[in-house]
C-alpha cells in the first residue's frame, strides 16, 4: 500500500519466541477460568485449531495505549487470536499522547480486508472558541474542547499516516466519526481513499469530502442528498463493492462511489417492517442490529422488537447485490429454539436475551452474540451454538453496556494471515487478565457521553 511521503513507520520486526510472551499471531492459551470452547458439530463451522492462522479476526475497537514506554516504543502492534477470542491493537503515546478516559480514547472506525485500519484519536483540550471562514463568505463560530486526529494504518506494510485537517481552514476537522470511511484505491499501485459524508439535513444538498493518498489533499465534491428531512443517526461506515456505505440502523444505508468525479448518493432502505420512527431506539440500536459483509454480500442482522419488548428472534437479511434495493430473508430463528438445543445448554449460559455482536464474514448462517462476559456463535438455521468463549476488551468495562460498535469483524489480507512470523510481539505482551488493570479501568458507573461516537450533522432550518 503506497502512503504519502509524510508517514510514521510501525512495528515490522521478527517475532519473538513463544517463551518470551504471547507472540503476534499465536493463539492465546486457555486460562482455565473460562468455559471450554465449543466443539463444532458436523453441520457447524469449525474454528482454526491452535497454532494455525485464521482468515479473519474479531478486533476490539478501542486499542490499548502503551503508557510511559519511551521513544523506542513501536507505534502500533497487533495481537491476533482465532475467533471467538478477541484480537487487539496497541498504539504508542505518539499516536495517542493522553491517558485514555471514557470520553477521550483512540477508536478503530473501520477495518478493511485490504489491511487498512481507520483510527480516530480524539484528545481532550481546554474549551476554546473556533472561527472558520467557509467559501461564499460564510463564517462558522463554535466552541471546541477536543483535538481530533485521524490515522490510516496499513497492517500489511507497517506504515501509518496522520490525515491532515480538511480544508478550508486548519481549524476544520472531520465532523462525525460514523460518517467517515476508508477503502483502497483500485489497481496495483496501492493507496487509499478516505471520504466523509456531510449531509445538510432538511435540504437536498450534501458534500462528500475526500482525501486520496494519490492526490495528497482533501477534495470537496457536491452531491444531491436523497433523503427527506429527518435526523440521521449514523453508526458506522463500511466499504463494499468499491463503494462506501453509511449505515443508520433505524432507517437504511446511504451508498456512493467516492472515486467518481460526480458521485451519486443512493439510499437503500431497511426492510419495510424494520424501519423505525425518527428517534426510536436512539443510541442503543447497535445492541440489536448489525450491518456487515458476509460471503461477499451485504447483510442486515436484526433482533430489535418494536414497542420496547425483549427480542424473541434473530433474522438475517441479505441484499442480493450492490445495486439491489430490496432485502431478502436469509435465515431466522427464535431464541427459545436456540436455548432449547443441547449445544446452548452445554455453554452453561442462562436463557437470557443476548446482545448482537456481528455476523461471520464468510458464513452468513453464523451470527455472534455477547452474554455475561462470553461471545458465542450460533448457526441460525440449525439453531445450534458452534463456538463459545470468554472475551476480553480494553474498554468498555464489564459493567458498561456492551454493543457491537466495540468490535470489528476484520478479514485479514494474505500478507498477514499467510505469514505470521514477520511481526513483533505486542507492546504489552502479557496475557489479558479477567479485568483491565486498575490504571486502564474507567469509572464503574457509566456517565452520559461515555464511549460515544463524536459527531454533528448540519441541519437547514427552513421557514
Amino acid at each position: 500500500m503506497r502512503f504519502p511521503a509524510r508517514h510514521v513507520w510501525l512495528a515490522a520486526a521478527a517475532a519473538t519466541a513463544v517463551g518470551g510472551g504471547a507472540a503476534l499471531y499465536s493463539w492465546p492459551t486457555r486460562t482455565g477460568t473460562e468455559r471450554p470452547p465449543m466443539t463444532p458439530t458436523a453441520d457447524g463451522p469449525a474454528s482454526p485449531p491452535p497454532g494455525t492462522t485464521s482468515p479473519w479476526v474479531i478486533l476490539g475497537s478501542i486499542p490499548r495505549v502503551a503508557q510511559g514506554a519511551g521513544a523506542a516504543t513501536k507505534d502500533m502492534s497487533l495481537a491476533l487470536a482465532a475467533p471467538p477470542r478477541m484480537s487487539s491493537l496497541t498504539v504508542s503515546e505518539r499516536v495517542f499522547p493522553d491517558r485514555p478516559t471514557p470520553q477521550s480514547f483512540p477508536f478503530v472506525l473501520a477495518a478493511d480486508p485490504s489491511g487498512l485500519l481507520l483510527l480516530s484519536a480524539i484528545l481532550a483540550t481546554p474549551p476554546r472558541r473556533v472561527v472558520i471562514d467557509r467559501p461564499g463568505g460564510f463564517r462558522a463560530v463554535h466552541w471546541k474542547d477536543t483535538d481530533p486526529r485521524y490515522y490510516v494504518l496499513d497492517a500489511a506494510t507497517g506504515a501509518a499516516f496522520r490525515l491532515p485537517a480538511p480544508a478550508p481552514a486548519p481549524q476544520e476537522s472531520i465532523e462525525h466519526q460514523a460518517l467517515v470511511g476508508v477503502l483502497p484505491i483500485p489497481g496495483e499501485g496501492g493507496g487509499f481513499m478516505v471520504a466523509e459524508l456531510l449531509p445538510l439535513i432538511g435540504s437536498d444538498k450534501a458534500h462528500l469530502r475526500c482525501y486520496s493518498s494519490d492526490v495528497g489533499k482533501w477534495v470537496d465534491k457536491r452531491v444531491r442528498y436523497p433523503l427527506p428531512p429527518r435526523p440521521l443517526a449514523p453508526i458506522l461506515t463500511l466499504a463494499h463493492a468499491g463503494k462506501l456505505w453509511w449505515a443508520d440502523y433505524s432507517w437504511g444505508i446511504i451508498t456512493a462511489d467516492p472515486f467518481a468525479d460526480n458521485p451519486v448518493l443512493r439510499f437503500v432502505s431497511l426492510p419495510r417492517s424494520c424501519v423505525l420512527d425518527g428517534r426510536e431506539g436512539w443510541g442503543v440500536l447497535d445492541k440489536f442490529r448489525y450491518v456487515g459483509v458476509s460471503a461477499g454480500k451485504l447483510r442486515f442482522v436484526d433482533t430489535y422488537r418494536r414497542g420496547g419488548g425483549a427480542p424473541t428472534k434473530v433474522t438475517v437479511w441479505t441484499l442480493p447485490n450492490a445495486d439491489a434495493t430490496e432485502w431478502k430473508v436469509e435465515h431466522e430463528a427464535s431464541f427459545a429454539d436456540i436455548w432449547a438445543d443441547d449445544s446452548y445448554k452445554a455453554t452453561g449460559l442462562p436463557k437470557k436475551v443476548p446482545v448482537l455482536a456481528l455476523i461471520h464474514p464468510h458464513n452468513p448462517a453464523v451470527v455472534y452474540f455477547f452474554l455475561e462476559g462470553h461471545l458465542f456463535g450460533v448457526d441460525v438455521p440449525a439453531r445450534k451454538v458452534v463456538e463459545c468463549d470468554r472475551y476480553h476488551l480494553v474498554a468498555p468495562p464489564r459493567d458498561y453496556g456492551i454493543a457491537n460498535r466495540f468490535i470489528r469483524a476484520w478479514e485479514l489480507p494474505a500478507s498477514i494471515s499467510s505469514d505470521p512470523g514477520n511481526w513483533s510481539t505486542p507492546i504489552n505482551s502479557s496475557e489479558p487478565s479477567e479485568a483491565p488493570p486498575p490504571s486502564e479501568a474507567p469509572p464503574s458507573r457509566p456517565k452520559p457521553g461515555d464511549y460515544h461516537l463524536v459527531g454533528n450533522t448540519r441541519q437547514a432550518f427552513i421557514g
